[in-house]
């Protein structure tokens, strides 16, 4: 029997530091980890939300999409299906527990939680991260011993948003960086493309490409620091 336990959100403050980083890494680089098997059930496999953590692992909603509806059934490394709350003959609404190392890692810190849209497929692990600066980089050092072949990370609009980022960047960056939020960038999926700012600015789009990866270079090493 699963040990259930209240989620309690830690109190935010306006001085609460808050910060949103999205995480990715392939099939290939997670070869080690139990989830691929999950990968392999499932076309898709979202993560809805938490509803509890203990030390066996993380208790949360999902939707899961199949082929096969057998598959259900079935059991698969790194997660365990406690009850079908609806299925459908492609997809199914499950409450699971989630016991690989990187939910397991959830479990263990209560300065980074999951957030949507964190979602594995064949493609690999997508997860939306949010928490402080510190559980940030004690998450990004713990990431590094699981995932023998790196993960990247990529930036959400929420997060490109944080005035302490924004600060950081010169003029000229802020604004081409500004244009690409606004006009949907980094939305998923894309609302433009970088073409699509250059027009709008009246710039190169080679000029749009070096303002942007430097932008984005700046605040993702700034990340967990």
């Amino acid at each position: 029997m699963i040990e259930r336990s209240d989620i309690v959100k830690p109190e935010i403050s306006e001085q609460l530091d808050l910060r949103f980083m999205q995480i990715h890494f392939s099939i290939q680089s997670g070869s080690n980890l139990p989830g691929i098997e999950i990968a392999n059930a499932f076309s898709m496999t979202e993560f809805i939300t938490t509803i509890s953590k203990s030390d066996e692992g993380l208790v949360a909603y999902v939707k899961l999409e199949f082929t096969d509806g057998n598959i259900l059934t079935k059991k698969h490394g790194g997660m365990r299906i406690l009850e079908i709350k609806s299925q459908t003959n492609n997809s199914a609404f499950a409450k699971v527990l989630l016991n690989g190392p990187i939910a397991k890692l959830f479990c263990e810190s209560d300065d980074v939680w999951w957030v949507r849209p964190t979602y594995l497929s064949l493609n690999g692990l997508t997860t939306t991260v949010r928490g402080t600066k510190s559980g940030l980089q004690w998450l990004r050092n713990e990431l590094s011993d699981l995932v023998i072949n790196g993960f990247s990370i990529k930036l959400s609009a929420e997060s490109l948003h944080s005035p302490e980022f924004i600060d950081m960047l010169p003029t000229k960056q802020r604004i081409v960086l500004d244009k690409a939020i606004e006009m949907g960038y980094y939305s998923r999926p894309r609302g433009c493309t970088q073409r699509d700012i250059a027009e709008v600015l009246e710039i190169k789009q080679a000029t749009v490409s070096e303002h942007l990866q430097s932008a984005e270079s700046k605040i993702i090493n700034s990340i967990g620091k």
